[in-house]
């Protein structure tokens, strides 16, 4: 099934060219069919650019999936055009009554200033908070992930002493756990960070259970409250190319920066990179997906006169337990 999107998406035509199912709302009407509604916060500078990634990574599914694209109101955004962002993105408070089957909250470039500096932190706190009722389950991406870990848990970012940048081996830690199923034993993904939260004290936390790791590059995946709360500490999403612009646009500034690692053959930045980990990057989100959002959330309830009880009842559900406390007249796809 496919992607939901707006018809003048910039995003759709790309899409459609690499064979990627694009539904646009005039057709989407005519599918008596309930899609899976996904609310992405977009923190990244290059927006139109994450929008493409993050529609291929989620369009590897039978499901119907409808985006709905979010920006913070106390931020200007300098490298997106403005008539894009009023097209195409809505406000925090024009959704902040809505209930959504999952969210992604993206990476920012603000890592090396503390999280209170960043100037819309006190709405993004305020965002996180919402999921906790309003959002079926909540993927947090690099920053996000290390935003999201000192906000629910306290734990606190370091910096690096050199950029984490290029491909990392990860090793499987718990292989029955749903989100990582059809993972390899050992997968690379990408990185690209000046900071981490140490692995050591996210081990102490009892309230989350870490997926996938690095030797190099410390945590890539977690979870805590059954999958209500996903942390991904790298960039699955990112295309070929995304690493190479990175390199090139530090060098550019005369930054510090080094050949990002197993990402050219022989360590030359003049040979095309190898796509190696859209595989498990898509088997992720599918993962996510499925078993995290579609399977967790009631197939076609919104509008029902018990919506509130139900859904009250299903914050205290997860996948595994007991659904007897559930109304019996309800469909759900578990």
């Amino acid at each position: 099934m496919p992607i939901k999107v707006q018809s003048e998406l910039p995003a759709k035509e790309i899409l459609e060219r690499e064979n990627i199912f694009v539904m646009d709302e005039n057709l989407a009407v005519h599918q008596n069919i309930r899609p899976i509604h996904i609310v992405i916060l977009n923190l990244m500078p290059l927006k139109e650019e994450t929008e493409l990634q993050l529609l291929r990574s989620l369009s590897n599914t039978p499901l119907q999936v409808e985006v709905t694209f979010v920006k913070v109101s106390s931020h200007e955004a300098k490298n997106t055009s403005i008539s894009h962002l009023n097209k195409f993105y809505v406000e925090f408070s024009d959704i902040c009554s809505q209930r959504f089957d999952g969210m992604i909250i993206t990476g920012a470039p603000v890592e090396m200033m503390e999280f209170e500096e960043v100037d819309y932190w006190t709405e993004l706190t305020e965002i996180m908070e919402w999921t906790n009722m309003h959002v079926t389950s909540t993927i947090y991406l690099c920053w996000a992930a290390q935003a999201g870990l000192y906000y629910h848990y306290g734990l606190p970012k370091r910096l690096l002493e050199k950029k984490m940048f290029g491909l990392f081996w990860h090793r499987v830690r718990n292989r029955k756990i749903p989100l990582v199923r059809g993972f390899d034993d050992m997968f690379l993904a990408p990185h690209s960070r000046h900071t981490e939260v140490p692995i050591e004290e996210i081990r102490k936390v009892k309230e989350i259970t870490i997926l996938a790791d690095s030797d190099e590059a410390g945590l890539f995946l977690a979870m805590a409250d059954d999958g209500r709360r996903i942390f991904i500490m790298g960039h699955p999403e990112y295309d070929r190319v995304t690493l190479d612009g990175e390199y090139h646009r530090d060098l550019g500034k005369n930054l510090p920066i080094e050949i990002p690692k197993n990402y050219y053959k022989n360590d030359d930045p003049s040979i095309r990179p190898l796509l190696m980990w859209r595989s498990h990057a898509n088997n992720l989100y599918t993962n996510w997906l499925n078993y995290y959002v579609y399977q967790a959330t009631p197939y076609d309830l919104k509008g029902t006169p018990d919506f509130d009880y139900v859904y009250s009842q299903l914050n205290q559900w997860s996948p595994g337990r007991s659904m007897s406390n559930l109304p019996d007249d309800y469909n759900f796809i578990i």
